[in-house]
C-alpha cells in the first residue's frame, strides 16, 4: 500500500504513565549510592546505540563513563550482541536502549537484569509511519506545518502528557512497540529527540544526585541546541518546489510530519527489507509526479537499491543520515553537525526558496 498525503493520518500511539514512572522510580530508589560505578568512581553508562550514546555524553559530561553496544560502522538493525557483551551490560549502572529498534538488544536487556534500565520510548511518545512492505509516512496535507501546535511548541508537553512523561492510558501500554509496527527512528525529529534528551536528564539526575545541578544544566544547554535545529529547519524547508523525498528505508517519518514532507521509501522500517517490483514501479510514478529529484541513501546500509531507481528515473542519488551511527563517512562528526547536514541535502533536493 502506498501511503499518500491527504489520504491516511499516520497513528499516534501512546505510551503508559506507569512504564515510564517505574522507570524513573526504580533509578530514584536506587540512587548513585548503590550504583556500581566505573572504574574511576564515574557513573557507568551503556548506551545502547549512537543517539542514545550522544545524549549520555553532552548531559553527563565529565560525571559519566559511556560505552555503545553498537560500533562505528554497525548498523544498529543488525546488531548481535555476544554473551560477554550481555555480561557486560550486567554491569552497568544505566542502561538506556530503544526497544523495537535492535531484537538483539531487546533481548540482551532482558538477560542482563540491570536494575537502572530506561527505555528510551517510555520518554516520548512513538506513532506508526507507513508500514513494513515498504511504504513511506502520509502525514496528510491537513497535519502539515501544524504537527508543532498539536504538540505544543519546543518540547513542552506538560499540558497534554503531564511534563513530557506522562501517556494517557486508554491509548494503550507501548511496551510492545517492537511488534506493533511503531517507528523507533524518534531521534531525527529535534523536538522529540529533546524530549529523550529531557527525561536522559532525570535519569541520571536521580541515578547520581550528587551531580544533579550539572546534568540539569547540560541537559537544558542541549535541548536549547534542539531548538534552535527545530527552528532552522521550519526556516528552511518552509517553501520548497515538492514536498516529496525518496529514501532506502522509512527511517524520516517524524522528521517528515514535523516539517510537513511526503517520505515516499523503497524498503520500510528495515533497511534491508527488498522492495518488491510493483513497489519500484510505483516509485517512478510518484517521481515524475511530485518532482522528485533525488533518491536518498545513507551511509550504514546498501545504495544498491537507491542507484537502480535513480538509473531507471534519470534522478541524481544523495546522502540523508538516519545517524544510528557516525563514522568517518558520516556528514559531520556528531548528531547536530549531521542532522544540518541533511537540512542542506533536503533542502538542495525539494528546490527550498
Amino acid at each position: 500500500m502506498n501511503i499518500r498525503r491527504g489520504r491516511n493520518r499516520s497513528i499516534r500511539i501512546a505510551l503508559t504513565a506507569s512504564a515510564a514512572a517505574l522507570s524513573l522510580g526504580v533509578l530514584s530508589a536506587c540512587g548513585g549510592a548503590e550504583s556500581g560505578g566505573s572504574a574511576d568512581g564515574k557513573l557507568a553508562v551503556t548506551a545502547s546505540f549512537y543517539p542514545l550514546e550522544f545524549l549520555a555524553e553532552q548531559i553527563g559530561g565529565d560525571h559519566v563513563d559511556v560505552t555503545t553496544l553498537t560500533g562505528p560502522g554497525v548498523e544498529p538493525h543488525d546488531l548481535d550482541i555476544t554473551p560477554r557483551q550481555t555480561g557486560r551490560m550486567s554491569e552497568a549502572d544505566v542502561l538506556l536502549y530503544l526497544r523495537g529498534l535492535q531484537p538483539a538488544v531487546d533481548k540482551a536487556v532482558d538477560q542482563a537484569g540491570v536494575q537502572n534500565t530506561v527505555d528510551a520510548a517510555d520518554l516520548t511518545t512513538l506513532e506508526a509511519h507507513g508500514s513494513s512492505s515498504g511504504d513511506g509516512h502520509d502525514h496528510g496535507e491537513e497535519e502539515g506545518h501544524d504537527h508543532a501546535e498539536e504538540e505544543g511548541e519546543g518540547h513542552d508537553h506538560a499540558d497534554e502528557e503531564s511534563e513530557g512523561h506522562d501517556h494517557a492510558e486508554e491509548e494503550g501500554d507501548g511496551h510492545d512497540h517492537g511488534d506493533s509496527g511503531l517507528d523507533p527512528h524518534v531521534w531525527l525529529d529535534p523536538v522529540k529527540y529533546a524530549e529523550l534528551a529531557d527525561g536522559v536528564g532525570e535519569v541520571l539526575q536521580k541515578a547520581d544526585p550528587d551531580h544533579a545541578a550539572d546534568y540539569r544544566k547540560n541537559a537544558e544547554a542541549l535541548t536549547g541546541k534542539l531548538k534552535k535545529l527545530d527552528q532552522s529547519y521550519r526556516d528552511g524547508l518552509k517553501n520548497t518546489d515538492t514536498r516529496t523525498f525518496i529514501t532506502t528505508h522509512a527511517a524520516f517519518g517524524y522528521l517528515a510530519e514535523r516539517y510537513g514532507l511526503d517520505q515516499e521509501s523503497i524498503a520500510g522500517v528495515d533497511p534491508e527489507s527488498e522492495p518488491s517490483p510493483a513497489r519500484m514501479k510505483e516509485l517512478q510514478k510518484i517521481a515524475a509526479e511530485e518532482k522528485v529529484t533525488t533518491v536518498f541513501f545513507e551511509t550504514l546500509a546498501s545504495d544498491r537499491t537507491a542507484k537502480v531507481l535513480a538509473g531507471d528515473t534519470g534522478l541524481r542519488t544523495g546522502v540523508l543520515d538516519p545517524l544510528e551511527g557516525i563514522t568517518d563517512k558520516s556528514q559531520g562528526d556528531d548528531y547536530l553537525e549531521v542532522m544540518e547536514a541533511n537540512l542542506a541535502a533536503l533542502q538542495k533536493a525539494l528546490g527550498a526558496k
